[in-house]
């Protein structure tokens, strides 16, 4: 997925992927897992980590849905992702994906943890909730 996928590093661990393809060719994956932040590892919350297309129509809502559906006969009752800003959302909305925050960039290293400096450009993404 790293070389298709347009602006995020590959995911470390996840709970599930599924595929949608058509006429049995691949045209797109998603990746489920425990979410990223801590505070929202609540165990009945799940993050849709990465969807990746090759740009077929419907394919990015279809995942989504999918992975929301799958997650809530597991029992989770929330399922969140983040976009980029500049992305239209249109494929979240399609599903029922509500806008939910905005999360700003932060520095990974602070006084009561330190880390190791790491010059990461981080853009500002939007929260969904589906």
């Amino acid at each position: 997925m790293k070389r298709h996928h347009r602006h995020s590093l590959p995911t470390v661990g996840g709970k599930w992927a599924i595929g949608a393809a058509v006429d049995g060719k691949l045209v797109g994956v998603a990746i489920a897992g425990r979410p990223v932040a801590r505070k929202l590892d609540d165990g009945k919350t799940l993050e849709v980590l990465r969807v990746c297309t090759d740009g077929t129509p419907s394919a990015n809502s279809f995942l989504y849905g999918r992975l929301a559906r799958i997650a809530w006969l597991m029992g989770y009752r929330r399922v969140i992702t983040y976009s980029l800003e500049e992305e239209s959302g249109a494929s979240l909305r399609a599903v029922g994906g509500k806008v939910v925050g905005t999360v700003h960039p932060q520095e990974w290293s602070v006084p009561s943890r330190p880390r190791k400096s790491q010059a990461v450009y981080v853009k500002v993404k939007v929260k969904w909730e589906l």
